[in-house]
C-alpha cells in the first residue's frame, strides 16, 4: 500500500489544479451557474491564519483534497472535500474531513460547521457516517431543503 502524504498547499498550487478543476466541472455539472460561482469564491479564504488548504498525495500525485476557511471565531467551517475520480472508495474523503478535522484544531477552532448541496448525497453520507450532527429533517426531500448544513464539536 502507497504511502499517503498530507500537503498544505493553496488552492492555486499547480498540484491542486486537476482537483480543483474535476470539482468545479461536478458542481457545475449538478448546480449549472451556482456551481461555477461557488468554485470562483476567493481562495485566499483557505489560508492561513485563518484556513487551510490541503491535498492528500499519493505517488507524487494528488488523489484528494479539502480546505477549511474562518466561520466565526470558534467555529472552522469545511468547504471543497474532494477525491479524484479515479481514486474513489477508498475511503479518502473520510481521511481528508479527518486531517481538515486535525489542522482545524491546531488553528484553536473548536467547531466544525459545513453545508453541502441537496443534489450529493455521497457527502451527505460521509458527514453523516463521520459524525456530524445534521442540522435539518435528514428524513425530508433534500430538494426541498436547500444547502444541507451540519457542525460537530471538536477537542
Amino acid at each position: 500500500m502507497t504511502t499517503l502524504e498530507v500537503r498544505r498547499v493553496r488552492q492555486s498550487d499547480p498540484d491542486a489544479a486537476p482537483l480543483v478543476a474535476e470539482l468545479t466541472y461536478e458542481y457545475t455539472s449538478r448546480y449549472g451557474p451556482l456551481g461555477a460561482q461557488e468554485m470562483q469564491r476567493a481562495a485566499d479564504v483557505f489560508e492561513p491564519p485563518h484556513g487551510q488548504f490541503l491535498l492528500l498525495m499519493e505517488a507524487g500525485e494528488a488523489i484528494a483534497g479539502g480546505a477549511f476557511m474562518r466561520h466565526d471565531e470558534e467555529t472552522a467551517e469545511l468547504k471543497r472535500i474532494w477525491t479524484h475520480s479515479q481514486h474513489r472508495r477508498r475511503g479518502l474523503a473520510r481521511r481528508v474531513v479527518e486531517e481538515l478535522e486535525k489542522e482545524a484544531q491546531t488553528f484553536g477552532y473548536r467547531r466544525i460547521y459545513l453545508t453541502t448541496g441537496p443534489r450529493q448525497p455521497e457527502a451527505k453520507a460521509l458527514y453523516l457516517a463521520t459524525g456530524y450532527t445534521p442540522l435539518f429533517d435528514v428524513d425530508a426531500d433534500p430538494a426541498t431543503i436547500g444547502p444541507l448544513a451540519f457542525d460537530k464539536v471538536i477537542h
